[in-house]
């Protein structure tokens, strides 16, 4: 009998592991947006020598909140502070489950006194909208889903458009656009542009680490604003950044944005397992990768090891928190960035036209990931596995392969690691993986963010806080 919802669905695996290992997913898709405008190397250089216009239209859900009772939905489920929570200021979200798993991650801002947008993937916007269902309070909630993966052609539509302009040259593309001066708002706050004949809100914000404004407003607006920002950047250099060229960002900033949602296991979140459905996010998920264990729990990650650990307030009650209360910081693993040998990554390179040697698994530029939660072993030079490979690419501006990982709290800055490249046993059934060999890749234990644009211009907080 099929499964109803993801609960069943479980009952019916026997194996949580198994299951997410095996899913029949594919692969993951930045959808609509074209994946190259000119060419991804070029797109990537930009927000390091020009600027870029990233467009984060389609992507993610929009999460509308609004009530009275909107703000004590998201302290009761967050590990956040949010007595100091301004209006027209956002914040890194994080909520976790009674275990104290992280669910996911995404940005949230206060609109008014009664009103938020969460802008992220799906697993906190699920959380987010149980919750204000079954726990009792006075929110209204709507959703604005994440476009197609593969819309056939089909007309799709959102109810914003959202672009970040970046890069050394993006004030000045900014200031032309506004035809004049741009108020300077602090880091994460709100402000307001004017383009195109419409007064939008922005937020200050950098994920490839340098300086300008997320920018968003309603939809039907969008070809109109993106080709005035387009129009008024040409001089600048600015440069649209395709679907291939945004992930890199990420490697560069050090936000790793897939960890497995924590809501497999818990006796508590029974009743939202059965409400999720059986092709949710969280049923399809596919899990990658050379680490394997037969208890999804180590696939976890608490705040400490997402480098999030500042984020966490004990000033409220919030699901999760004796579970994190109990854990010692120090002892965690924290967030690093690995920089891969490039004499092993010319193996991988070489494989596919390499008839008589072996096939490892494929690792595309400039996103290598084939799941959408990956996991790949980190070893000492005993063996030992002393952390988790989260998130792997090449990066055009620092001509390195890299991944973002977290390790053990006595590996220091600069030691020398493998990372276990490819799953045993020749791989999964995963629609992304064909039959390889493993290959252990050398890596280098260095900073996240690892590049020192991000290190320097954002402001302190969970890129920049690098344990040595």
């Amino acid at each position: 009998m099929s499964a109803k919802n993801l609960q069943e669905l479980l009952d019916q695996s026997g194996s949580t592991v198994d299951l997410l290992r095996n899913s029949q997913l594919g692969a993951y898709i930045y959808p609509v947006v074209p994946s190259e405008f000119t060419n991804w190397r070029r797109e990537v250089t930009a927000w390091r020598e020009t600027a870029v216009l990233f467009d984060q239209t389609h992507h993610m859900v929009n999460l509308f909140i609004s009530g009275p009772g909107a703000l004590r939905l998201l302290s009761d489920t967050g590990v956040n502070n949010m007595d100091n929570f301004p209006v027209d200021m956002a914040k890194q979200f994080v909520p976790v489950s009674p275990e104290g798993g992280v669910i996911g991650d995404g940005i949230l801002f206060r609109l008014a006194q009664e009103e938020f947008i969460f802008v992220g993937r799906a697993p906190v916007a699920n959380w987010l909208t149980f919750r204000a269902e079954h726990g009792g309070y006075k929110v209204d909630i709507r959703r604005d889903e994440r476009s197609p993966s593969r819309p056939y052609g089909k007309p799709v539509t959102r109810d914003v458009w959202r672009f970040q302009i970046q890069g050394p040259n993006a004030w000045q593309v900014i200031e032309k656009v506004n035809g004049g001066p741009v108020e300077q708002v602090r880091f994460f706050r709100m402000g307001h542009l004017n383009v195109a004949g419409e007064r939008v809100r922005t937020l200050r914000h950098g994920m490839a680490g340098a300086p300008g404004l997320e920018i968003w407003g309603p939809y039907g607006s969008y070809d109109r604003v993106r080709d005035a920002i387009l129009e008024a950047g040409r001089e600048f250099g600015l440069e649209p950044a395709g679907a291939r060229a945004y992930s890199c960002n990420t490697l560069e900033s050090g936000w790793i944005p897939s960890p497995l949602p924590a809501v497999y296991t818990s006796e508590e979140l029974r009743p939202y397992r059965e409400w999720l459905g059986p092709d949710s996010y969280e049923a399809l998920n596919a899990v990658a990768g050379s680490f394997v264990s037969e208890r999804i729990e180590d696939y976890y990650l608490n705040p400490w090891e997402l480098g999030y650990g500042s984020f966490v307030k004990f000033n409220h009650d919030f699901i999760g928190r004796d579970a994190l209360a109990a854990i010692e910081p120090e002892t965690q693993r924290r967030k690093v960035t690995l920089a891969w040998n490039a004499e092993d990554v010319g193996k991988l390179l070489a494989s596919p036209v390499d008839r008589d040697g072996p096939s490892y698994q494929f690792f595309d530029l400039p996103n290598a990931n084939y799941g959408s939660s990956n996991f790949d072993s980190v070893l000492d030079a005993d063996g030992n596995v002393v952390g988790l490979s989260l998130f792997t690419g090449y990066s055009a501006n620092e001509r390195t392969a890299l991944s973002l990982a977290t390790v053990n709290p006595d590996v220091p800055l600069g030691a020398e690691v493998t990372v276990v490249w490819g799953e045993p046993d020749g791989g999964t059934r995963k629609t992304t993986v064909q039959p390889h060999e493993q290959l252990p890749v050398r890596a280098i234990v260095s900073p996240a963010p690892y590049s020192v644009m991000a290190r320097e211009s954002y402001r302190p907080g969970w890129r920049t806080a690098v344990t040595v």
